[in-house]
């Protein structure tokens, strides 16, 4: 089967499609509550969370690589950093003007919504899409990012046994 044939709009049903992936670990320490939680997560706890950046391509570059590893770190640690050592919450949360004047830009604004893990995956991957996109388009970079690779998933660890992920799944429309 060619390559080609992954990306067309088809009415056929899907065929599997040789698929390369990479995945880089990033980790933070960072904090959260949960104002609308019934039970002890809303009050203030953190989690050393590892964030799962997987991108995919369909074949190697000419050096063997989907991309190389230094483009993550590069395209998106800045952004991550701002979530270390930091408290994510809903602004809904009585707490919220309290603790943002308080502490500034430690306190994270999660807009009428809960910072539950599964909203920060959803928020790292449409960042991290973007950051990634910056990237690729910049001519100042050593390692270059080829259109090809598409990011495939973001997955973020709460504790060592329990993880949320969230990823774009492509659709033939």
């Amino acid at each position: 089967m060619d390559n080609d044939d992954c990306s067309q709009p088809s009415t056929e049903p899907l065929k599997p499609c040789p698929m390369f992936r990479i995945c880089k670990i990033l980790e933070i320490e960072n904090g959260h509550m949960l104002a609308h939680h019934p039970d002890a997560c809303r009050f203030p706890h953190g989690h050393s969370r590892k964030v799962e950046i997987t991108l995919e391509a369909e074949e190697l570059d000419a050096h063997g690589m989907v991309c190389d590893f230094k483009i993550v770190k590069d395209a998106v640690g800045a952004f991550l950093d701002t979530f270390d050592h930091a408290l994510c919450m809903n602004t809904d949360d009585s707490m919220f003007p309290t603790l943002k004047a308080a502490f500034g830009d430690r306190v994270i604004p999660f807009e009428k919504t809960e910072p539950t893990t599964e909203v920060l995956a959803k928020t790292f991957f449409e960042t991290i899409a973007k950051g990634l996109e910056d990237y690729a388009s910049r001519q100042d970079t050593r390692y270059r990012l080829r259109s090809a690779v598409r990011l495939a998933s973001v997955r973020v660890w709460e504790t060592s046994s329990s993880w949320a992920e969230y990823s774009q799944q492509l659709s033939r429309q």
